[in-house]
């Protein structure tokens, strides 16, 4: 690393904390927190009280709190989040620091090699639902604050806010309503979101652009109740093989979205991109499948929109008996190309089921959500001090990349601060697996993240606004 000598002391606190920030990994991914609706908020609640104790325990900040914002018109409250709060020096930027401590539902256990709750390691790689997204994230912000402010001492001028979400995979429903309340927490200088990925466990990322999301569960029905296969089939339209039509005129013979009003983004991104060998490996690709839509795989993966079915209510094969369907659930999730709006990337893809529903198909859509695709600058002075350090702490210069995946609250973020720098890093790497089974954080990179962080706020830490 190209680090001048006087940093020195960034880099042994860093090493000197690296043990411990991995024990408070292992302690965070022990904790279920899944934020989605049937599963324990207990755990959520465990999860944020867990983080918040990480963040007193340091004695850096005035102010560590749990807290919930009350959103929408029927009284909903909204998971819990931690807010941490340290004044900035008269002339010091103040900085905020964002990540979240919910993660996915884990799915079977059987596809996990050891339980998703049990931290386990092997190799340099720690296993288990959150390792990666985002409880590494929350560690990287907690060990980079430490060893900045225990290298620096009281020269550690900068103000550091802290913000750790409680449902980001669920939606981030309450996330408006929680700036509303706690804007003059949120307000900073530099927003450092640690939620992104990097090109390899040696080259790290800073994320250009952001797709945008739009979720919803679909309700296909064509029948009042279940009806016997052999007695009616080849005559009536059961809602199993409606919905299969309906679904599969999302797209077109090649993969590639096939809904009109979907847009591409016109702006390319600074990188290229993936190569198709690298997607096939990334991706895990079975010998002989390949990969789906046109154009690079930047194209298809960061400026075109994409179609997913994420779930299916219905009969298990084990439970199958000969009965034509009255009605099927899935869930559709639609990322959305930097530049066309949520709102209306949703209004195309229902106008286009409810175009094409075979059979005068019955459809109900609901539960609707909706996330603002972004494109985030990289011409500031804090970008250029970000990949500095990301170059000091990988010992590789950082790439700029879109990204496939959402993380709504930065445009609302952005709208709400339009002086902030936003800087969008993480920990992942295409070996995480992040929502997947057999998610893992590869500690080399959570080391070499935590560097660069460290020595990011150190550097900010003296500069004057």
């Amino acid at each position: 690393m190209a680090v001048d000598p006087s940093e020195q002391p960034v880099l042994d606190a860093v090493a000197a904390g690296f043990p411990a920030a991995v024990a408070a990994l292992g302690r965070l991914v022990r904790i279920p927190s899944v934020a989605f609706p049937g599963f324990s908020p207990e755990e959520v609640e465990r999860s944020a009280e867990a983080v918040a104790a990480l963040f007193r325990d340091t004695g850096l900040f005035d102010e560590v709190g749990v807290h919930r914002a009350a959103y929408g018109d029927d009284g909903a409250v909204g998971n819990p989040a931690v807010l941490a709060v340290r004044p900035a020096a008269p002339g010091r930027p103040t900085i905020l620091l964002y990540a979240h401590h919910d993660v996915q539902p884990a799915g079977r256990d059987e596809l996990w090699d050891a339980p998703p709750f049990e931290p386990t390691l092997v190799g340099e790689r720690l296993y288990g639902r959150g390792a990666s997204d985002d409880k590494a994230g929350v560690v990287t912000h907690l060990a980079a604050v430490t060893a900045a402010a225990a290298a620096l001492g009281d020269a550690f001028a900068v103000g550091v806010s802290l913000f750790i979400e409680g449902e980001e995979e669920a939606g981030s429903r309450s996330f408006e309503a929680f700036l509303a309340e706690h804007r003059d927490v949120l307000a900073a200088d530099v927003i450092i979101v640690a939620d992104s990925d990097n090109v390899s466990t040696e080259v790290p990322a800073l994320t250009s652009s952001l797709r945008g999301n739009v979720t919803f569960a679909l309700t296909v029905a064509t029948l009042e109740h279940a009806s016997h296969s052999g007695m009616f089939g080849g005559a009536v339209p059961d809602a199993m093989l409606t919905a299969i039509r309906l679904l599969a005129t999302l797209w077109d013979d090649t993969g590639a979205v096939a809904v009109p009003g979907l847009t591409t983004a016109a702006e390319p991104d600074a990188a290229d991109g993936p190569t198709p060998e690298q997607l096939a490996r990334d991706a895990g690709l079975l010998p002989g499948v390949t990969a789906v839509g046109a154009g690079s795989v930047a194209d298809r993966l960061w400026r075109g929109p994409s179609i997913t079915v994420t779930g299916i209510d219905a009969p298990d094969v084990q439970n199958a008996s000969n009965t034509l369907q009255p009605s099927v659930r899935v869930r559709i999730s639609v990322r959305v190309a930097p530049g066309q709006r949520a709102a209306d990337a949703y209004a195309a893809v229902r106008r286009h089921l409810e175009h094409a529903a075979p059979f005068g198909a019955h459809l109900h859509f609901a539960d609707v959500d909706l996330g603002e695709p972004f494109r985030i600058d990289q011409d500031g002075w804090a970008a250029q001090l970000a990949r500095e350090a990301l170059e000091d702490g990988f010992g590789s210069a950082p790439v700029a990349t879109g990204i496939g995946g959402s993380i709504p609250f930065v445009s609302t973020l952005a709208e709400a601060f339009p002086r902030a720098q936003i800087l969008l890093t993480g920990v992942e790497d295409p070996s995480s697996r992040a929502h997947s089974p057999g998610e893992s954080q590869d500690l080399g990179v959570l080391r070499r993240a935590i560097t660069a962080e460290a020595l990011l706020l150190a550097r900010l830490a003296t500069r004057s606004l």
